[in-house]
């Protein structure tokens, strides 16, 4: 699907919809009615009726209908020697008042003939002043709607207060295409179309050859490259005043299209999802290609984001974090939109259901991250944190500090949550940050990404978080040793592996998640049967999940095993065994212990005691999270002591460990490395330390009169 059919997807769920017809479509170049147009443009009105569609109409063309039509009574009345005098030019109110009552006569009539009933509703810039005008306003067309009458509006020039009604932008509308984008907020539309004389909005004036039809518009992008051509030859304001009605409604989450109101059908064809004139969107910059931006220039622009963070108060970088919190959660339908059509698309591929799982944001899920966020911004600042204070000398102080590592790229898969936990982490620690997701997860990284660093204000700049695209990038970024200090992938051992294998950075991770729990002869079975089916079914596609169940042998005897089993069973945990549990249970033999299934599926074995059970978790884990249930206090503590792995439970599910539960606000991912962090990667593991020594002029000269103290000082909270 092209980045235009995606633009236009939204259409699906257009229920209500308001139209503005401008005057250039309503009248012929002579000013008399253009009944073609008009006809055409009830009869689609009518078709959109019959589809359940709701329809508010809001037209131009009074003023001009009434000048037309006073010209002619004046040609009409005045004597050869009237027509010899200067021709004053007629009083816009006066023209506006007679045109309104013929513009509506004509709907009425065109109406009619269509069995369609049409109510006039002429408004005021101050008539919107009043909020119980407003709330009248939008109940009394909820109202017309449920009775399928099309309410017809338009500004009721007749009655203006404003002294320069044509001229005058003060207020809360000035035209027609300003009422219609109000009216479009107030009456909570799911679409506006501005008919006009032309296709749409061009990037020059449209008789110009060379001007090109801009299908969407980015205002980022266009707003400082159209050229608008002469103001239209009837109305206000003509393109210039669309634009600006259709940026302000697009922006407040009123998507709109600007078409043309000559062509017959284009308003159906609009609802059609075809691909005619411009579509204005908040969104729209996601769906339009990207600037190819280099890899190193990526890398560049993260690090010179990164030291702008650094340099702000602590206060800054809080309100940084808050700031995203809040625009998540604000964000929440459009991100769910997004995380939908991936989890569609990747159900439509094929993907195996752990996949699934792992790409779903879940009803809650967006809460639960932006309160997690804001649990790392109320966190003590971590940036300069004084570790160490040190009298080197007579008046020379030595501090280390701790100090954000640089720029981490990390890579991970599926869990487009795992982007809005990194993301955050790195702006807590003060590092600039590379991501690269799963294709799989496109759509919903793409906005997680967009409203992020969008909240990040722009004397940090939102390129401290660069969104890596395409999976080439990834040779070149792996190159840049010199820019990036850390990688941290997250996923397959086969990515881990690649990785490490094509990189001379620094890499932080765990390749697999292979998770044991081992039920020893004095556990209390309760507590054991609670514990085994959390660590297995809370969150199959976890890597904390447990993948391998030990069973001490004595529990065979006693019948522990044979309820552990069949709990698992009663839940759809298949179960495969090792050499002793398969004949004992009659499951399958697996084909290693080495295996990490992220579903509900387990292997099983029996074994001696707590010292086979470590030997087994040293040959075949993979130093994750590994545990032990039992009532045995010396037992527990041999199990504690020998696991050597990252993460070491006594009586407490494997699902714990996680870098929120353990309080550090979020995780970048669960290291296995033995070098710097381990464990659930929090603000600490991204950071490292530096030293600060103040002096008074001070110089070394061969220490011949330096005294070295090294006297510890003691650090003020």
């Amino acid at each position: 699907m092209d980045s235009m059919d995606r633009s236009r997807t939204f259409l699906r769920n257009v229920k209500r919809l308001v139209v503005k017809v401008g005057t250039a479509v309503v009248t012929r170049s002579d000013g008399r009615l253009a009944l073609g147009r008009l006809g055409a443009l009830c009869e689609q009105i009518k078709e959109l009726n019959s589809q359940e569609f709701e329809v508010i109409l809001v037209s131009s063309g009074a003023v001009g209908i009434g000048r037309q039509r006073l010209r002619y009574r004046q040609l009409v009345n005045s004597s050869f020697a009237d027509l010899q005098k200067p021709q004053v030019d007629l009083d816009g109110k006066a023209c506006a008042a007679v045109g309104q009552n013929s513009l509506m006569a004509l709907y009425d009539t065109l109406f009619s003939q269509l069995d369609v009933t049409s109510a006039q509703l002429p408004v005021t810039d101050n008539d919107f002043r009043d909020k119980g005008f407003r709330s009248q306003l939008s109940d009394t067309v909820k109202s017309l709607l449920s009775l399928t009458v099309i309410p017809i509006f338009n500004e009721n020039d007749a009655v203006s207060t404003r002294k320069a009604p044509y001229e005058d932008s003060s207020g809360i509308f000035w035209d027609n295409d300003s009422l219609a984008a109000l009216l479009a907020l107030e009456l909570k539309a799911d679409l506006l179309v501005l008919l006009s004389d032309v296709d749409g909005l061009y990037s020059g004036p449209p008789s110009d050859p060379h001007s090109k039809l801009i299908h969407t518009y980015v205002k980022e992008r266009h707003q400082g490259e159209i050229t608008f051509g002469d103001k239209s030859r009837v109305g206000r304001g003509g393109m210039t005043a669309k634009v600006k009605a259709a940026t302000g409604a697009a922006y407040a989450g009123i998507p709109v299209i600007i078409t043309s109101g000559y062509a017959p059908a284009n308003i159906l064809k609009v609802l059609k999802g075809d691909r005619i004139g411009t579509l204005f969107h908040q969104d729209a910059h996601l769906w339009e290609p990207q600037k190819d931006v280099g890899a190193r220039d990526m890398a560049v622009a993260a690090r010179e984001s990164s030291r702008r963070l650094q340099a702000i108060s602590s206060q800054e970088r809080r309100k940084i974090l808050l700031d995203i919190a809040d625009a998540l959660e604000a964000n929440e339908k459009l991100i769910s939109a997004e995380n939908e059509a991936d989890v569609a698309e990747a159900q439509q591929t094929g993907y195996e259901k752990a996949l699934v799982s792992r790409l779903a944001l879940k009803p809650g899920k967006i809460s639960s991250l932006a309160n997690s966020i804001r649990t790392l911004a109320n966190m003590e600042d971590p940036i300069g944190h004084v570790l160490k204070k040190t009298e080197a000398s007579d008046g020379l102080i030595l501090e280390k500090t701790s100090s954000p590592l640089g720029v981490l790229l990390i890579a991970f898969e599926s869990r487009p949550d795992a982007l809005v936990q990194i993301a955050s982490l790195a702006i807590r620690s003060g590092n600039g940050l590379l991501l690269k997701g799963g294709k799989e997860a496109r759509r919903s990284n793409a906005i997680l990404h967009k409203v992020i660093t969008e909240a990040i204000p722009d004397s940090v700049g939102g390129t401290i978080i660069g969104l890596v695209t395409s999976r080439e990038e990834i040779p070149d970024l792996l190159k840049l040793d010199d820019v990036i200090d850390l990688v941290i992938p997250r996923g397959s051992n086969k990515l881990v592996s690649q990785i490490k294998n094509s990189t001379k950075i620094p890499v932080l991770g765990h390749a697999d998640g292979i998770c044991h729990v081992y039920v020893d002869k004095s556990a209390d079975l309760e507590m054991a049967k609670r514990i085994v089916l959390d660590a297995k079914i809370d969150y199959p596609a976890a890597c904390n999940a447990m993948e391998t169940l030990l069973v001490h042998q004595d529990l065979v005897h006693t019948g522990g095993l044979n309820e552990l089993v069949v709990n698992l069973r009663i839940e759809g945990v298949i179960l495969n065994g090792g050499p002793r549990s398969s004949s004992l249970l009659n499951i399958p033999e697996a084909g290693t212990f080495h295996h990490e299934y992220n579903s509900l599926a387990c292997t099983l074995e029996i074994v001696d005691d707590v010292f086979a059970a470590t030997d087994h978790i040293h040959q075949h884990g993979s130093g994750h999270t590994d545990c032990i249930v039992t009532e045995d206090h010396e037992v527990a503590e041999v199990f504690i002591r020998q696991v050597d792995s990252a993460a070491v439970f006594h009586n407490a599910s494997t699902r714990f460990s996680d870098g929120a539960r353990f309080g550090l606000g979020a995780e970048v991912g669960i290291s296995t490395s033995r070098i710097h962090a381990r464990g659930p990667v929090g603000v600490e593991g991204l950071l490292t330390t530096r030293w600060i020594l103040r002096g008074s002029g001070q110089t070394v000269d061969g220490d011949k009169g330096v005294v070295y103290t090294h006297k510890d000082i003691k650090i003020e909270s």
